[in-house]
């Protein structure tokens, strides 16, 4: 490809030119990608980075040329972390704005508002977060991790490694969370963990009052047992939470803590001195030791400002956004359909150094980081693997054991294995 063959040697270089004049282009109608994030409300905290992190890709990529003689232009929406206005939103980009491509969303349940809408318009979604897996959509690429490309690792590690004995799955009360706890019991009981040594309690998004549920938490190791908590909390609830272990005296070597969806842009508005040795587990992080990372966080800073930082979701827009441009260029147009054909297979390095590839599923092979927080902010990587699948269908649940997706080969995203048939092609699981 010859689109961002010079990408990275010149990263630094284009996001100190931000505001330099484009190169010219020979289509009168940009290319229009449309930028679902929240921007207000519960999720701000998390999403308005991930605007930006598009808004940066695209004025690099203008600088670079543009795409398919085109510039490049961004339509920005504030979904304003509310869900049914996640398909409002997604509607008015694609019959209004008339957009190419979707980046956006973060939690499942904004994900399954905008489902019916892109289906309906057979329009293209990237979705740049971990989610619960049990889905596969011809339109949307998952970027993010499946849960056997994070949850199931990171329980691993607490078994594993630190000897836990009881776990408390606390979650954000939507689906994400309860899908993928619900994986974790079946996981962990197949593990040989009692069901009485699991507890499971969810709470709304934006919970600010955490002392009686940590107090519980800590209930669970009077008998002498190793508790961990699994964290599938998410948002702005991520600070209560935190704040409270702190004010109880729970350090990690008590009760470590593995969070899914705290990352360095979470930590940066934190006293972070009393969670040293917590755990997240990413496919990415600001501390990766590469090229290619260098590069991209230099880029960050001179486009966003010296204090921001990096995180996993923005490292998964990334991927797919170079992967889109690729796939454009080599089927000579934004076509939906055309793009989707030419995804399957595509190759981009991802920045921890190695290389992501686009699977018939809509998912990624991407490696799965554990990383323990230090006192500022960033996260001492202390497990990496090489590249794993991303898994639409978990094998830790009876029904969804014989299910695969192959939309490349196959033309569908729930094929039953046994009965060697395509269950259903919408996403109405």
């Amino acid at each position: 490809m010859l689109i961002h063959s010079t990408f990275y040697s010149t990263l630094s270089a284009s996001a100190l030119c931000i505001v330099c004049s484009t190169a010219a282009v020979a289509c009168e109608d940009p290319i229009k990608i449309g930028v679902l994030h929240s921007l207000s409300g519960s999720m701000a905290i998390s999403e308005t980075t991930l605007k930006d992190a598009m808004l940066m890709l695209i004025d690099q990529q203008n600088a670079s040329g543009g795409l398919l003689g085109c510039e490049l232009e961004a339509v920005v929406v504030d979904p304003a972390s509310d869900w049914p206005l996640f398909a409002e939103k997604a509607r008015e980009l694609l019959t209004v704005n008339e957009v190419d491509v979707i980046f956006g969303n973060w939690t499942s349940v904004s994900r399954k508002s905008v489902l019916p809408v892109i289906e309906e318009l057979n329009g293209l979604l990237f979705y740049p977060v971990q989610y619960e897996g049990e889905e596969s959509s011809k339109n949307v690429f998952y970027t993010g991790a499946a849960p056997n490309q994070q949850a199931i690792p990171a329980t691993d590690y607490f078994l594993e490694e630190l000897g836990v004995e009881k776990f408390a799955l606390l979650g954000t009360d939507y689906v994400y969370p309860r899908t993928t706890n619900n994986i974790l019991e079946s996981y962990l009981q197949d593990k040989g963990i009692a069901a009485e040594d699991i507890f499971v309690n969810y709470t709304p998004f934006g919970q600010s009052d955490w002392a009686t549920i940590v107090a519980d938490v800590v209930a669970l190791g009077e008998d002498g047992k190793q508790v961990g908590v699994i964290s599938t909390i998410n948002g702005d609830a991520n600070i209560g939470f935190y704040k409270e272990l702190a004010a109880a005296g729970v350090s990690a070597d008590d009760i470590p803590v593995v969070a899914f969806s705290v990352g360095e842009e979470e930590l940066s508005g934190l006293d972070t001195s009393n969670l040293v040795g917590h755990l997240a587990a990413w496919n990415y992080f600001q501390s990766a030791e590469s090229d290619a990372n260098t590069d991209f966080i230099s880029a960050w800073k001179a486009f966003a400002g010296a204090e921001r930082v990096t995180n996993d979701p923005m490292e998964a827009h990334f991927i797919g956004f170079n992967m889109w441009v690729n796939a454009a260029t080599e089927a000579g147009t934004t076509d939906v359909d055309a793009v989707r054909t030419a995804m399957y297979g595509q190759e981009y390095p991802n920045l921890t150094g190695g290389t992501a590839v686009m699977l018939p599923n809509h998912h990624l092979a991407k490696p799965v980081l554990i990383g323990e927080i230090q006192a500022d902010g960033q996260f001492d990587i202390i497990s990496q693997t090489s590249e794993v699948p991303g898994d639409a269908w978990t094998d830790f649940l009876p029904a969804s054991a014989v299910l695969k997706s192959d939309w490349k080969d196959l033309g569908c995203g729930m094929y039953n294995v046994e009965t060697e048939t395509c269950v259903q092609l919408t996403s109405n699981y």
